[in-house]
This record gives structure tokens, sequence and C-alpha cells, in this order.
């Protein structure tokens, strides 16, 4: 199967805050496969702006040495780099002073596509917002592309709405979460609407319960003073997962269209009932002792500095959607750090058939599992029953139809662009299916806000798991009381 790549139109891409770390990991050498892969047309500018005072030479180093350090061997091309190189330059601005703006705007060339990527703190989109209009570098038809978090509450989220509302259309607005440009995350759409097969079974009557899980092996590292603010809660369950919560619960939208997708994603988030505190756990990672057979790990209350941390590192949630489709189906959130193994996955549990024809110890079959791995491996596999080869009567054994994209598509399968490079592709076509929209930030966070202040008005502490597990005790009773298991998080 040979993958078709479309190029886009002439643009001009300006990076603010492109000496820090994500443009330097993601955003800059995405763009170069972009390149090497022929969808990025030579005419297209990436500008870097920064605070830093730096010479444009001195910044296509740092994007050289970025893409021989993020981007695999196989794909860097020597005349591709210096090509690419060619397209990028660079302008010391000052976010919040005047300092660079005009040199920016001189730089930025007419009659053709605009983007602004905020790769900065949250604080300054409002100033960078403000600053492009008065100077009048952004036009009526230019995009700005928001990084999370986006608020970290509701008052927050509203406040920073209107401020880029102020400078901006929503139509100009791409608040992105790159857990949407995924490749599997896309084509669990196509395969609940470009098959007949699993949407008629895609309700409560068929869907004993989804499981929707995000592990990580590492903890907060260098990143705990900030990671202490937001915790878990803010920081993977009210964007990443409540998107995927989102795709797997949404009605057919009428049409493959961004805000038909967005408005079928808003009633879900409005139709997902309070959470009890029996249906919440929380938790954070000890630390461990130096032996003979392991070496000394800080513990998440020496990683965030703060020795009195009541902040989530582990959440684990029980999630009911108040609507026709889903009445009654528990969906079981969870995420955390320093787990077992690295995995993102959804896991679609039907029911088991209403009555068995077979011998009675063949009654308590495995349920059939619909499982979307996100990462690593990505791809799909369901889980079925058939009979066990060989004589001696009907013996029944569960076996996966697996589809990994690697295998089903021979070497363009494992060619998988990078998220944040489709979804920087899409904000030059001015796609916004895969972007939030503010109204939809809005009632993510009017949902979560509650949630957060009923454990903080108990004061309560979460558990405390090892590293290498898969969470807390009470995670796991969580689903024995209810009769379920977590899937198992492999190393």
């Amino acid at each position: 199967m040979v993958s078709r790549v479309i190029p886009v139109d002439p643009f001009d891409l300006v990076i603010f805050g492109a000496t820090g770390d994500l443009a330097q990991r993601k955003i800059l050498p995405g763009l170069y496969r972009r390149f090497h892969a022929g969808q990025m047309p030579q005419g297209a500018r990436i500008i870097g702006a920064a605070r830093s005072a730096m010479e444009p030479e001195a910044f296509r180093e740092q994007v050289r040495k970025a893409i021989a350090e993020f981007v695999d061997r196989s794909k860097i091309d020597a005349k591709d780099v210096e090509t690419f190189l060619e397209c990028i330059d660079y302008v010391p601005v000052d976010a919040m002073g005047e300092g660079g703006w005009a040199e920016l705007k001189d730089k930025v060339q007419d009659g053709r596509v605009h983007a602004f990527y905020f790769s900065v703190a949250p604080s300054l989109f409002g100033p960078l917002a403000e600053r492009l209009n008065e100077h009048g570098i952004a036009d009526s038809e230019a995009r700005i592309v928001v990084e999370k978090p986006f608020g970290r509450d509701l008052a927050s989220a509203k406040a920073l709405n209107a401020t880029l509302a102020a400078h901006f259309e929503e139509s100009q607005i791409y608040r992105i979460d790159h857990y949407l440009g995924k490749e599997t995350v896309q084509n669990l759409m196509a395969v609940r609407f470009a098959n007949i097969l699993f949407e008629p079974l895609w309700n409560a009557q068929y869907v004993d319960h989804v499981q929707i899980t995000v592990a990580e092996t590492v903890g907060v590292g260098g990143r705990g003073a900030y990671y202490d603010k937001s915790g878990a809660m803010r920081d993977m369950v009210q964007n990443h997962l409540m998107q995927l919560l989102c795709l797997i619960a949404m009605e057919p939208p009428y049409h493959f269209d961004p805000d038909a997708v967005r408005d079928e994603k808003v009633k879900v988030i409005r139709a997902l009932q309070p959470v009890s505190p029996a249906d919440i756990v929380r938790g954070q990672y000890a630390g461990v002792k130096a032996s003979e057979t392991r070496a000394a790990q800080p513990g998440y209350l020496e990683d965030s500095e703060n020795p009195d941390s009541r902040t989530e590192s582990y959440i684990a949630l029980k999630v009911h959607v108040a609507n026709w489709r889903w009445q009654g189906t528990p969906f079981y959130l969870r995420t955390g750090k320093k787990l077992r193994g690295r995995a993102s996955e959804i896991a679609i549990t039907f029911k088991a058939p209403p009555h068995s024809i077979f011998d009675e110890e063949d009654a308590s079959w495995p349920e059939n599992v619909l499982v979307i791995r996100l990462q690593p491996n990505e791809g799909m596999n369901l889980k079925v029953m058939i009979k066990e080869p060989g004589p001696g009567g009907m013996r029944l054994v569960q076996v996966p139809l697996d589809m990994s994209f690697a295998e089903a598509l021979g070497e363009e399968g494992t060619d998988i662009p990078d998220a944040y490079e489709r979804l920087i592709m899409d904000v030059i076509r001015g796609n916004q299916t895969l972007f939030m929209r503010g109204d939809e930030v809005e009632a993510a966070w009017a949902w979560t806000d509650p949630i957060i202040a009923g454990w903080e008005a108990r004061g309560d502490r979460p558990r405390s798991y090892d590293p290498g597990s898969s969470g807390p005790e009470d995670a796991l009773m969580l689903m024995h009381r209810d009769g379920r298991r977590w899937r198992e998080i492999r190393e």
C-alpha cells in the first residue's frame, strides 16, 4: 500500500518559543520530516522567534542539531537538510514589550498562509495575540496555535478564551492536543463510522465497559515544580483522556466536518455525570531505597521538592455518560507515572453471549475485546472465541485478530507521521477537526473543577504506590467491586 503525500500551499510559520524544548524536540524535527516527505513546499518559510539575541545562522545550527538528535537516521538526507535550513529564519522578539515586532512584520510575506505557533507559557498567549494585531502582522486569515495547559480551571479557561477572542475569531484559533494527531485515534473514527460491523454494537446493550489507559514509566523528573501545581487530573484527564473518551462515546456526526465532529464531542462532555468520591482513586509513586539488585529512586515528594504535596501522579476514575447510548455502561479512566510499562490504549469490552450452547465448563468465556493501541506499536486488536484445534470435543480458546500498522501496511505502515507533523499540516490547510473548540475546553473544565474541589475540601491524600507497579491497590478495588479487572500494563 502506498500512502499519498498531498503538498500544502506555501506558508509562513512563526514559532514563538522556538529555542524551547517543545520546538526543538517536536515541532522543528516534525517540519523537517514533512519537508523530506515532500509535503512542505520549498517556498514555505519557518521563522523562529524568542527572547534570545541570536543570528539566523546560529538558530539554523540549533535546528540542524535538533534534526540530528530527534529524526530517525533513515530520514536524514544531507541535501534535504541543507535545503530545509534555507527555509529557516530567526527574529529576537520580546513578547511583553515592543522589541523585534517591526522586524518580524518585515519578514512575514503577503499572499500566503500565515500561522503563529505559541510554544510558550500560557501567560504569554494574550500578549502575543495582542501584539500580532497591534503591529498588523496577523491578518483576518491568520491562524494561531496554542499549546496546553489551556487554563487550570474553568475561570482561567474562560478568561483565556476571552483574551484570544478579543483578537482572533474562533475559526482562527487552533488549541492543540497531540493525542488527537495520533494515527490510531483518527482510525478509531474510521473503524466506527466507515464500517457497519461495529457501530450497531457500539452502545450499552452490547458494551460491558470501556477502559482508557495512559501509563508512563517515567516520573515527573525535572518538571516536578510545574507538575505539582497541576497533577494527573489537570495534566492528563481533563484534556488527553477526555478527548479519547469523546471519540469513543460520541454520536456519528452528520459529516466529517470540523464543527460537526466537535459538536458531538461537546455533547458527550456535557452528558458526563458528576463522579462520586468512591469512584476516584489518587496516588503518588513512592521512593525506592538502594539494594543489591536495585538503584535508589526518588519518590514523588522528592521529585516535586514538596514533602507535604497532595498532588496526584496517578488517578483512576469510574465515569458514566448519561445518555441513551451509554446509560449504565461504565468508562474506567486511569493514568499515572512510574508505572510498570509505557502504554496508551482504549479497550472496549463487549458483553458475553446471552446463552451458552456449549458445555457448562465452557460457559464463562472471556469477553470479546476491541483494543486500540495508541503507543507503542500503534494498531488494533480484536479478541474473539474460536474452537481450539484438535480432536476431543468443542474446546474454546480466545485468539486475537491483530492489525498492527507495520504488518498490515508494509513498509508504509512503519512510516507513521508524528502527531505534531499531522496537526501542523492541518493548521496550514485550515482544518480544525482535530483541534479543541473554546466551548469544548470550558465544558471539560466545568466537569473537572467539582471533582478537584471535592478532594481538596475533604483534604484527601493520594495513596502511595510502588514504582514499576500498576498503581495503588485501591485502584484494583475500583474494578474488583464491579466484578471486573483492569487490563494488565505490560513492561
